[in-house]
C-alpha cells in the first residue's frame, strides 16, 4: 500500500495572498484553486466570504501542499508544534528562502551554520505559518 502525507493549511482569511507569496518567495506552482463561491457550499456561507479560497493545491518542488481559507468565524489559532520543512540544495539558496519566508514574520532560530546542517534556520512567515529551511552539509 502507498501513501503520502500532504500539509493543509488553514489561513485566516488570506489565503489568496499566501498562495502569491509562495509564488513569489518559493517558486511554488498553484494546481488548483476554487473559492467558497464558485463551489456548492456558496449557499451556506456567507456573501462575504464568496471570494475567499475554499480549497487550493500548490506545488513547492516534488511536494504537494493544500490550503484554504477558515471562514467558520472561529477566533484564529496560531499554529504550533509543527513546521514545514524546505531543504535547499545550496547554501545561498538556504539564505534567500529563508530572507524571502521570514520578511514580515518572526525568525525563531536566525539562518546559521550548525553542527547537523550548512545552514538551518527557522522562521514563523507572516501567515503564521513556521518553516525550518535546511541546507543539508556536504557528505
Amino acid at each position: 500500500m502507498t501513501s503520502t502525507t500532504t500539509p493543509y493549511i488553514f489561513f485566516n482569511g488570506n489565503c489568496a495572498q499566501a498562495l502569491d507569496f509562495y509564488g513569489k518567495v518559493l517558486g511554488a506552482k498553484l494546481e488548483a484553486k476554487m473559492t467558497y463561491g464558485e463551489s456548492p457550499a456558496a449557499a451556506h456561507v456567507p456573501a462575504d466570504a464568496h471570494g475567499k479560497i475554499v480549497h487550493a493545491r500548490f506545488r513547492i518542488g516534488d511536494s504537494v501542499v493544500m490550503a484554504s481559507d477558515d471562514v467558520r468565524g472561529q477566533p484564529p489559532q496560531k499554529a504550533s508544534r509543527f513546521s514545514l520543512s524546505i531543504s535547499a540544495a545550496k547554501a545561498a539558496d538556504a539564505e534567500r528562502i529563508f530572507a524571502g519566508l521570514s520578511e514580515g514574520g518572526e525568525v525563531s532560530m536566525k539562518m546559521e551554520k550548525t553542527f547537523f546542517a550548512e545552514r538551518f534556520g527557522s522562521t514563523v512567515d507572516k501567515f503564521g505559518i513556521p518553516w525550518m529551511v535546511i541546507c543539508e552539509k556536504e557528505s
